[in-house]
Protein backbone atom coordinates (compact mmCIF):
# COMPACT_ATOMS: atom_id res chain seq x y z
CA UNK A 1 0.00 0.00 0.00
CA UNK A 2 1.37 3.39 -0.99
CA UNK A 3 0.75 6.30 1.36
CA UNK A 4 1.70 9.92 0.78
CA UNK A 5 2.11 12.25 3.76
CA UNK A 6 2.40 15.97 3.13
CA UNK A 7 4.05 18.69 5.18
CA UNK A 8 4.76 22.38 4.80
CA UNK A 9 2.43 24.96 3.34
CA UNK A 10 0.52 27.51 5.40
CA UNK A 11 0.05 31.24 4.98
CA UNK A 12 2.38 33.88 3.60
CA UNK A 13 2.23 37.41 2.27
CA UNK A 14 2.46 38.03 -1.45
CA UNK A 15 6.03 37.82 -2.69
CA UNK A 16 6.98 35.34 0.01
CA UNK A 17 8.10 31.71 -0.22
CA UNK A 18 6.92 28.36 1.05
CA UNK A 19 8.26 24.85 0.73
CA UNK A 20 6.18 21.72 0.55
CA UNK A 21 7.27 18.14 1.09
CA UNK A 22 5.57 14.82 0.44
CA UNK A 23 6.92 11.59 1.90
CA UNK A 24 6.04 8.38 0.12
CA UNK A 25 5.78 5.18 2.13
CA UNK A 26 7.56 2.98 -0.43
CA UNK A 27 10.49 3.62 -2.72
CA UNK A 28 9.35 3.74 -6.31
CA UNK A 29 12.15 2.89 -8.74
CA UNK A 30 10.12 3.99 -11.74
CA UNK A 31 7.65 6.77 -11.11
CA UNK A 32 5.97 10.00 -11.96
CA UNK A 33 5.18 12.39 -9.13
CA UNK A 34 3.45 15.71 -9.17
CA UNK A 35 1.92 18.60 -7.30
CA UNK A 36 -1.65 19.63 -7.98
CA UNK A 37 -3.81 22.41 -6.64
CA UNK A 38 -7.49 23.05 -6.36
CA UNK A 39 -9.68 26.00 -5.43
CA UNK A 40 -13.34 25.57 -4.46
CA UNK A 41 -15.54 25.14 -7.47
CA UNK A 42 -12.68 24.37 -9.84
CA UNK A 43 -10.91 21.30 -11.14
CA UNK A 44 -7.74 19.98 -9.56
CA UNK A 45 -4.90 20.98 -11.87
CA UNK A 46 -1.25 20.05 -12.05
CA UNK A 47 1.41 22.65 -11.32
CA UNK A 48 4.71 20.73 -11.27
CA UNK A 49 5.95 17.22 -11.83
CA UNK A 50 9.00 15.00 -12.01
CA UNK A 51 9.65 11.51 -13.29
CA UNK A 52 12.24 8.88 -12.40
CA UNK A 53 14.45 10.04 -15.28
CA UNK A 54 14.68 13.47 -13.68
CA UNK A 55 12.49 15.19 -16.25
CA UNK A 56 10.41 18.04 -14.84
CA UNK A 57 7.40 19.98 -16.02
CA UNK A 58 5.76 23.16 -14.78
CA UNK A 59 2.43 24.73 -15.56
CA UNK A 60 2.64 28.14 -17.22
CA UNK A 61 1.24 30.10 -14.24
CA UNK A 62 4.09 28.90 -11.98
CA UNK A 63 7.04 28.73 -14.38
CA UNK A 64 10.02 30.60 -13.02
CA UNK A 65 8.52 30.70 -9.51
CA UNK A 66 7.97 27.07 -8.50
CA UNK A 67 10.67 24.42 -8.64
CA UNK A 68 11.09 20.81 -7.62
CA UNK A 69 14.43 20.85 -5.76
CA UNK A 70 17.23 18.53 -6.78
CA UNK A 71 17.07 16.79 -3.41
CA UNK A 72 13.78 15.24 -4.38
CA UNK A 73 14.38 11.52 -3.99
CA UNK A 74 12.49 8.37 -4.80
CA UNK A 75 10.65 8.66 -1.48
CA UNK A 76 10.36 12.41 -1.01
CA UNK A 77 8.78 14.91 -3.34
CA UNK A 78 9.39 18.58 -2.60
CA UNK A 79 8.12 21.84 -4.04
CA UNK A 80 9.78 25.22 -3.57
CA UNK A 81 7.32 28.05 -4.14
CA UNK A 82 8.80 31.54 -4.55
CA UNK A 83 7.32 34.93 -5.42
CA UNK A 84 3.93 33.72 -4.31
CA UNK A 85 0.83 35.56 -5.50
CA UNK A 86 -2.69 35.68 -4.07
CA UNK A 87 -3.86 33.64 -7.07
CA UNK A 88 -1.64 30.78 -5.85
CA UNK A 89 -4.02 30.36 -2.91
CA UNK A 90 -5.39 26.82 -3.11
CA UNK A 91 -5.40 23.38 -1.56
CA UNK A 92 -2.23 21.66 -2.72
CA UNK A 93 -1.91 17.90 -3.17
CA UNK A 94 0.98 15.63 -4.01
CA UNK A 95 0.40 12.61 -6.22
CA UNK A 96 2.41 9.65 -7.41
CA UNK A 97 2.11 6.59 -9.58
CA UNK A 98 4.16 4.32 -11.79
CA UNK A 99 6.13 5.67 -14.69
CA UNK A 100 4.25 7.78 -17.21
CA UNK A 101 5.18 10.87 -19.25
CA UNK A 102 5.79 13.75 -16.86
CA UNK A 103 3.80 15.97 -19.20
CA UNK A 104 0.71 14.20 -17.88
CA UNK A 105 0.97 16.22 -14.67
CA UNK A 106 0.02 19.46 -16.43
CA UNK A 107 -2.23 17.92 -19.08
CA UNK A 108 -5.98 18.47 -19.11
CA UNK A 109 -7.49 15.99 -16.61
CA UNK A 110 -3.93 14.92 -15.73
CA UNK A 111 -5.12 14.18 -12.21
CA UNK A 112 -6.89 11.10 -13.58
CA UNK A 113 -3.51 9.51 -14.28
CA UNK A 114 -2.50 9.27 -10.64
CA UNK A 115 -3.74 6.71 -8.17
CA UNK A 116 -1.92 7.77 -5.02
CA UNK A 117 -2.62 11.09 -3.31
CA UNK A 118 -1.57 13.03 -0.25
CA UNK A 119 -4.12 14.46 2.15
CA UNK A 120 -3.79 18.00 0.81
CA UNK A 121 -2.65 21.16 2.59
CA UNK A 122 -3.99 24.68 2.29
CA UNK A 123 -1.68 27.39 0.99
CA UNK A 124 -2.93 30.95 1.49
CA UNK A 125 -1.21 33.98 0.00
CA UNK A 126 -2.39 37.38 1.18
CA UNK A 127 -2.10 40.54 -0.85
Amino acid sequence: QVHLAESGGGSVEGGGSLRRACTISVEMSSFCMGWFRQVPGSERVGVAGIDSDGNTVYADPVKGRFTIPLETTKKTLKLQMNSLKPEDTAMYYCAADGYRPVSMVVAVNGRNGFGYWGQGTQVTVSS
